[in-house]
């Protein structure tokens, strides 16, 4: 129960790699917020595993708002803040991918950790302490072609996350990341342009270990780094990826 006692707020929840850190944290005794786009999914999960949900857009000021708010009434400033929530767009050439689709791109994968923080840290000061956990990518270590937006909102959020550990140490607040290589989740077709046995066997083929990330890996390493055992670690960020950046 390496999280009894810890209040946990997960955005992205109901489903993919999320779900998987909200299913080991509730393991391992922490309270849980599941905050998703889909509120029907994440009622449904947080039903299931014994946790709170709320509907939020992770990229809207007010929406955050209301996030904070009701985590904040339901058990007060969380301990950990997890921004797992993430899209991407289709595989293409750069100059192809649409004006829209950049600009949701960087509002949900960059945006959103600006307005967690906004939130939280502010709080978290004052209690002089907190953890924040950025679900970035491999994508911003190594970047596939044809993803060239997505892999910049995901190397923007390996900076981001650097460069708040190194201010909020001094305030006892540490922030990580993780980065997943492409897994099970409801985005891995968007990563692949179509999900094919052929598309799965090229994209194995670029990963050591020989398989993709699961939720239950990114649960498993979500909670030692938002653990009390990963108390001297900050500015990490992690790669989940079965050897897939050597």
């Amino acid at each position: 129960m390496r999280l009894k006692g810890k209040a946990a707020l997960i955005t992205g929840g109901a489903s993919g790699f999320g779900e998987g850190i909200v299913r080991k944290f509730r393991a391992e005794g922490a309270q849980v917020v599941i905050a998703d786009i889909n509120e029907s999914a994440a009622q449904a999960k947080a039903e299931e595993l014994g946790a709170a949900y709320c509907g939020v857009d992770v990229a809207c000021p007010r929406s955050m708002t209301r996030l904070a708010d009701m985590v904040i009434a339901h058990f007060g400033v969380p301990d950990i803040v997890v921004n797992n929530a993430g899209v991407t767009h289709q595989p293409q050439s750069m100059e192809q991918v649409s004006e829209a689709d950049f600009d949701r791109v960087l509002a949900v994968n960059c945006k959103s950790v600006y307005l967690s923080a906004k939130q939280f840290v502010h709080q978290m000061k004052a209690r002089k302490s907190g953890v924040f956990l950025n679900v970035a990518s491999t994508a911003g270590v190594s970047p596939r072609p044809n993803l060239n937006w997505y892999n910049a909102s995901k190397g923007w959020m390996i900076t981001a996350t650097r460069a708040m550990a190194v201010e909020l140490a001094p305030f006892g607040i540490r922030v990580n990341a993780l980065n997943p290589v492409a897994g099970e989740t409801p985005l891995l077709a968007s990563f692949m342009g179509e999900d094919t046995p052929e598309m799965r066997e090229k994209f194995l083929s670029t990963i050591p270990i020989g398989r993709f990330s699961t939720p239950k890996d990114m649960g498993n390493a979500a909670a030692f780094l938002c653990s009390d055992e990963a108390d001297m670690i900050t500015g990490v960020c992690l790669e989940v990826d079965g050897g897939r950046c050597i």
